[in-house]
């Protein structure tokens, strides 16, 4: 939470003055922070899990069981990145 803090007051005025989508930019940005969560060494969530699982699952263990869904969610980014409509269109739908 407090990342968002201090990058969105800085960057979306940025992002917005190129011509970006701020929708399309906060969706961005939440799930690049999702991301980070599972991610060494900041993975927050990893430390959670470690608090619940038993004593013979390592660090390690938990370490490599989340590479599949990092890939996943960084695929997911690319995709988001390269196709920001497919982000945007059910917000739009709802709300306009």
């Amino acid at each position: 939470i407090e990342i968002t803090f201090i990058h969105v007051p800085v960057l979306a005025p940025i992002m917005i003055e190129f011509g970006f989508d701020p929708l399309w930019f906060c969706i961005l940005l939440a799930v690049n922070l999702q991301t980070s969560f599972l991610t060494p060494p900041f993975g927050f969530s990893l430390f959670y899990l470690k608090a619940v699982t038993p004593p013979e699952i390592t660090t390690g263990h938990i370490y490599r069981g989340i590479i599949p869904f990092v890939l996943f969610q960084v695929i997911g980014l690319m995709i988001v990145i390269f196709f920001p409509k497919l982000a945007t269109w059910l917000p739009r739908l709802v709300f306009n």
